[in-house]
């Protein structure tokens, strides 16, 4: 008789990629699978044999989780120190040179990167409540009927389907402000990258949009903007204040989330790392993650 005592252990992918998107932290959505895990093999056998779906199992689980833990999370927010940013994602391909032969292939791999883990779309997703993130997360991203989603969130199909909604309104504005291609992207932060290496004033005006908004998160821990930037003139003063000259930074361009970034390596390791909205061929959002805690993935620096 076929066991069921150790499911299907490449749902592990899907979990993680569930997960991250509904909390925006790589660490937080690894912790969320291995609840959901122990809770599988604390079943009784008979109990475990009894699941029609392990995985749609464990995946209830871990929405679950997730719910529980966005809901405290806007509590614990309030103690965290500066502005909270989701947690940046690199290319797997872009980290296979920088990753130490015979360690296990990290979580952050396994995450799928598509526009649904863009910082943009992290970013509004944070702004929702935990119902309504929850719901279009599993509905819009990952294709739950809603009647399922009911079941996980514990409202009426036609209250998820409100929920759902609600975020989805939010979504398409910001995906309407910056619908531009990857490769518009990389020419922008290329040049960007330029300029700022070189201190053109001239130019990081041109690249950065009139409204131009920056945010910083440096957990308390390292130094970075205290509250969000808003406008060229006090952006471009501030890039200029710790750019790469000042700061000793080597730049270098990666995909951050799917999408074309800047990383900021010193001595060997990475420190900060950037990701950008474009919108019209100009950077509109620029967000600088400099919180060690959610650089782990990105610990050693990349070959340039």
């Amino acid at each position: 008789m076929t066991t069921r005592s150790a499911p299907v252990t490449g749902e592990r992918r899907q979990l993680i990629n569930v997960a991250y998107r509904m909390l925006g932290s790589l660490t937080d959505a690894e912790d969320a699978v291995q609840e959901a895990y122990a809770r599988w093999y604390a079943m009784p056998a008979d109990r475990r044999e009894a699941v029609g779906s392990p995985g749609a199992w464990l995946t209830t689980v871990v929405s679950r989780v997730c719910l529980n833990h966005l809901r405290s999370a806007r509590v614990r927010r309030e103690l965290y120190v500066g502005q909270w940013l989701p947690e940046p994602l690199a290319d797997p391909a872009e980290r296979t040179a920088a990753r130490t032969p015979g360690i296990a292939s990290d979580p952050a791999d396994l995450i799928t990167l598509d526009e649904s883990v863009g910082m943009a779309f992290l970013v509004v997703l944070d702004s929702m409540s935990p119902a309504q993130r929850v719901a279009f997360v599993l509905h819009d991203v990952f294709r739950y009927p809603f009647p399922e989603v009911a079941r996980i969130v514990g409202r009426t199909p036609a209250a998820c389907r409100r929920l759902a909604s609600t975020a989805r309104r939010g979504i398409r504005t910001a995906q309407e402000s910056a619908a531009t291609s990857t490769a518009q992207d990389a020419v922008v932060v290329r040049d960007l990258k330029r300029a700022w290496e070189t201190n053109d004033v001239d130019a990081l005006i041109r690249l950065l949009d009139p409204e131009v908004t920056a945010v910083g998160d440096g957990g308390g821990v390292v130094r970075t903007l205290e509250h969000p930037l808003r406008g060229r003139e006090p952006i471009v003063r501030g890039l200029l204040r710790f750019g790469p000259r000042q700061s000793g930074q080597t730049l270098l361009e990666r995909t951050v989330n799917g999408r074309p970034g800047l990383v900021g390596c010193q001595d060997g390791a990475v420190v900060t790392v950037y990701s950008f909205g474009v919108s019209d061929h100009r950077v509109r959002h620029l967000w600088a993650m400099r919180n060690p805690e959610k650089l782990r993935s990105w610990a050693t620096a990349p070959a340039a």
